[in-house]
């Protein structure tokens, strides 16, 4: 496949191809973790909101997470990346790549009501935090194009009653998600806290939401990716890293 400029391919997990953007986002823990928490259900349909590369749902459907994926990516030049990660790892038919604002997406675009929605929105504010020469970065890490009330109001349209929707999200912003989500009648149902290792706070925060359940939220065990001091996975980790499961 020819690859364009300042583009690279990285060798991934499951075997996977993927190429990237030497100025993009790329595949990092959040996405992995995110992948992991999915269900291990192949008759599900599922939407990625903000699907970048693809490598998320690549992952899901690499592992048998879903039967079809539709990934909803507001930039076009990250649409076209999303189909041509699909062709090179032979996905091209159960990934379908949708160009639009999550704002203005609706179940005609997705054809019908689905089982799960997942995401890695943008964790930061308008405004917050060091802007990146990069546009494509800007906008991948900003709530440019929507905030977090705009993916969770995203998600309600697209899931069945009693539908799933699963994000990975930054602790310091945990109030506004869970404020989102409950505006939206998405009921934070589980959540798990992602440490570097046990000496430091933690750095993400994974959630599944239901749409229409009634309160109640379980407190997943906390994972810790390095043992202390060292750059090397802990055994809780290694494991999901190797299954793309977590417990």
């Amino acid at each position: 496949m020819m690859l364009k400029e300042n583009e690279r391919i990285n060798k991934i997990n499951e075997n996977l191809s993927l190429i990237e953007k030497e100025n993009g986002l790329t595949f990092g823990t959040d996405a992995y973790l995110l992948s992991a928490m999915l269900p291990r259900r192949s008759k599900l349909v599922g939407v990625e909101l903000g699907s970048g590369t693809g490598v998320i749902s690549l992952l899901a459907l690499a592992k048998g997470k879903c039967k079809h994926i539709y990934g909803i990516e507001v930039q076009e030049d990250f649409c076209e990346l999303s189909k041509r990660n699909a062709s090179l790892n032979g996905r091209e038919d159960k990934l379908s790549i949708i160009n639009k604002n999550v704002k203005d997406v609706r179940i005609l675009d997705t054809q019908g009501e689905v089982d799960v929605v997942f995401s890695t929105p943008p964790y930061m504010t308008v405004g917050s935090g060091k802007a990146n020469e990069y546009e494509e970065k800007n906008i991948a890490r900003h709530e440019v194009c929507g905030d977090i009330g705009d993916f969770c109001a995203c998600a309600k349209r697209l899931l069945k009653h009693g539908g799933n929707f699963y994000v990975v999200y930054r602790p310091d912003r945990l109030a506004d998600l869970i404020y989102a989500l409950k505006s939206n009648n998405l009921e934070p149902k589980r959540l798990s806290l992602i440490y570097p290792n046990s000496s430091t706070a933690p750095c993400l925060l994974l959630i599944c939401a239901k749409l229409g359940a009634k309160s109640g939220m379980v407190m997943g065990e906390p994972i810790f990716i390095y043992k202390d001091g060292t750059t090397e996975y802990t055994e809780q980790y290694a494991g999901i890293y190797e299954k793309c499961e977590l417990e």
